[in-house]
């Protein structure tokens, strides 16, 4: 009976560890938003990133570095899906 229940026991973290994980974390896609879109995110930018911290500069990070900045920021300020690609886009628009 032990066997069984360590066999079952075994299958079943087998079973769990190959399976997809579902993802959390969203990468920003290429650039979607318009120039006004991009506009309003240096606003948010500014105002809901630099109410918290000094604010970034831009070129200090990678464009992927910036996706994890982003994923764990945003929900700090709130940001709702459009607002963050918005910010990104800023963000990336802003380092060139």
């Amino acid at each position: 009976m032990k066997k069984l229940i360590a066999v079952a026991s075994f299958a079943a973290v087998l079973l769990a560890s190959c399976t997809p994980k579902a993802s959390t974390a969203k990468a920003p896609v290429a650039s979607t938003s318009t120039a006004e879109q991009i506009a309003q995110g240096k606003t948010i930018f500014e105002n809901s990133c630099g109410r918290c911290h000094k604010l970034p500069d831009p070129a200090s990070h990678t464009s992927v570095q910036w996706v994890g900045i982003m994923n764990s920021m945003a929900p700090k300020a709130r940001l709702t899906d459009e607002q963050h690609q918005w910010v990104y886009d800023y963000i990336v628009s802003a380092k060139k």
